[in-house]
């Protein structure tokens, strides 16, 4: 059985003891502590799981800052967004995958501590390399230990080389032009998923500007689980994105948020929903805020 969107606990103990061709990735990260994530990683996690460090793995490090603070680099080292976060492009996070041992008839599980607020990422990043097989395990670690699942600690022994192989793109990107371009029109309905007050504008303790993008909705993702963290049952996911929308036709949704990881916690509850997968604005507010000749909401 192929598990493409989340995966319960229970599930993938089975997996792991059916011996399925799998790959498990810790994203443990927190955004004041960057080094955090990898020691709650040494502390503990499932056996087998490679870290997926957010900042090294899984976001763009070449070049240097250009125009309005964007990363900038040429050739196969440019990344595919802005922000504080910019995607790696395709190519290089394929090479990374590789190297950890992923390949493209794996089934891979991908979870954190923080109820899928970081793990979204690589999520979408292998949909967006083309792999399908890819599942949130929802709960998180926290799940995983309520489960009796079997723990690790230390690094990792090292994974075979594998040959991870781009396919045609299963999620869809797009750039502050494209977000700019079809401002206030029907065919895009923008989905901010930070925190209200940053939302409003009333606080801001990361960006340097305050505020949203205008016509944005604000659906902070926390909204989206249950008070045990696993996310809410499917048919309350869709009430409460389709109240959001109104009559905006759910196909017409883009995420952002900070710097387009939390984001994706919006766009993996409305696939679990039944609505379809939405596009992401990779570079989101960090992005867009950069440049002051574009509009900024606040209220």
């Amino acid at each position: 059985m192929n598990h493409t969107t989340t995966i319960a606990a229970g599930q993938l103990q089975a997996l792991m003891k059916n011996g399925q061709p799998l790959r498990i990735f810790d994203c443990s990260f927190e955004l004041m502590q960057p080094h955090a994530g990898r020691q709650h990683y040494l502390a503990s996690h499932i056996p087998g799981a490679i870290y997926a460090d957010l900042e090294t793995a899984l976001s763009a490090r070449h070049g240097a800052p250009g125009a309005h603070g964007v990363l900038t680099a040429a050739g196969a080292d440019a990344p595919a967004s802005g922000g504080r976060h910019p995607l790696p492009n395709r190519e290089r996070f394929a090479t990374w995958l590789s190297g950890v041992g992923m390949g493209n008839g794996m089934q891979a599980v991908v979870y954190d501590r923080s109820g899928g607020t970081c793990c979204g990422r690589l999520w979408w990043m292998l949909k967006w390399a083309g792999h399908d097989r890819v599942a949130v395990l929802d709960g998180g670690w926290q799940a995983w230990q309520a489960a009796g699942g079997a723990l690790s600690s230390g690094e990792e022994p090292a994974h075979f080389q594998a040959s991870f192989l781009p396919g045609p793109e299963l999620a869809r990107l797009v750039d502050a032009s494209a977000v700019a371009s079809q401002l206030g029109r029907p065919g895009q309905t923008l989905v901010d998923a930070r925190a209200a007050a940053r939302f409003k504008g009333q606080a801001e303790p990361i960006d340097p500007v305050a505020g949203h993008i205008p016509g944005a909705l604000n659906r902070p993702f926390a909204e989206n689980l249950m008070p045990d963290g696993l996310f809410k049952p499917a048919a309350q996911l869709k009430a409460e994105f389709l109240s959001l929308l109104g009559e905006r036709d759910p196909s017409s949704v883009v995420h952002y948020c900070g710097s387009g990881v939390s984001a994706l916690h919006n766009l993996v509850a409305m696939e679990i929903a039944g609505l379809g997968r939405t596009a992401l604005y990779a570079g989101s507010w960090s992005d867009w805020c950069r440049d002051p000749q574009r509009p900024v909401a606040t209220a």
